[in-house]
């Protein structure tokens, strides 16, 4: 069998190139190489002649990639994530594992923090690092190893494992709703102010659907950005929110909340745990990956969900 002979660029210009393109300026891709930019530009200027086109434009105020320069990044850029999570798979453990896991702030403040001692009891070695944020981050070009979303459980690109289904119920603080035995859901409904979540827009009428009622009219209702101010909002007596589990879950428990149509039914959306499908973990985080299935296996167990 004939050798193969590789035709490689020099890989310190390959980071240099990398480093440039992921991030806005020159100046912060030669902080995060712990280069100048003098020397960041000499790189990259180095890969473009052993490539022989250009990959930035220089033309404008400010430094773009070009076509190739974007079409050569989606390609190697998988690759040199790939060196890594290879040479951190073989090289001894040294220190403490960074573990970096995006979700929705609201799953993070009600489910994941307070299981956050249980995690560092058990895996002493890792550093958990949150990021909340309702967008979706690209894992592959932020770096980022595990993400958990809600929605329908796919998305491109990435392998989705269940982790707990969502149910939704009408909430509100203890008292708050004194209804007479027997009235009619849409007449209780009438006479209280409704709380709405501006992430979830239409959930009044999805569940008046489910349940076979009139949606109720929002007309005085109270919107709210976000699902936990909506929910603070109730807790304080002001009105009936649309509670979600697990996210409500705690509330709940402490009876911080009520909820006095029972505890509601499923949505049809539910979390996943997400990974890219073609890039290995490293070893903390598959650790952190088995810790996060089993904690939401206990949660589902005891919650029926």
């Amino acid at each position: 069998m004939a050798d193969r002979k590789l035709s490689l660029p020099p890989f310190a210009a390959l980071r240099a190139f990398h480093a440039a393109a992921t991030h806005d300026r020159f100046r912060d891709a030669a902080e995060s190489l712990g280069l100048t930019e003098s020397a960041i530009s000499h790189q990259v200027k180095r890969l473009e002649a052993f490539l022989r086109v250009a990959l930035i434009d220089r033309s404008g105020q400010r430094a773009s990639l070009t076509n190739a320069g974007r079409r050569y990044l989606e390609q190697i850029e998988p690759a040199l994530l790939q060196i890594q999570a290879a040479t951190e798979a073989i090289l001894p453990a040294a220190g403490r594992g960074l573990v970096r896991l995006t979700l929705p702030p609201s799953l993070a403040a009600t489910w994941l923090i307070p299981r956050l001692g249980a995690f560092e009891r058990e895996q002493p070695e890792i550093d958990l690092q949150l990021i909340t944020s309702t967008r979706v981050v690209d894992l592959t070009r932020e770096q980022v190893d595990l993400a958990i979303r809600h929605g329908g459980g796919s998305w491109r690109g990435l392998e989705a494992v269940f982790l707990m289904a969502e149910s939704a119920m009408p909430v509100c603080a203890p008292g708050y709703l004194e209804a007479p035995s027997g009235e009619p859901t849409t007449e209780i409904l009438r006479k209280v102010r409704l709380i709405v979540s501006a992430h979830f827009p239409d959930e009044w009428e999805e569940w008046a659907r489910a349940h076979g009622v009139p949606p109720p009219v929002l007309g005085d209702s109270i919107t709210l950005e976000a699902m936990e101010q909506a929910l603070q909002l109730a807790e304080s007596g002001h009105g009936l929110a649309m509670g979600r589990r697990p996210v409500v879950d705690d509330w709940l428990k402490k009876r911080r909340l009520v909820a006095p149509f029972g505890t509601g039914a499923l949505t049809g959306a539910a979390y996943y745990l997400c990974k890219p499908k073609d890039l290995p973990l490293t070893a903390a985080a598959r650790r952190a990956e088995r810790w996060l299935t089993e904690t939401a296996e206990v949660w589902r167990a005891e919650t029926d969900l």
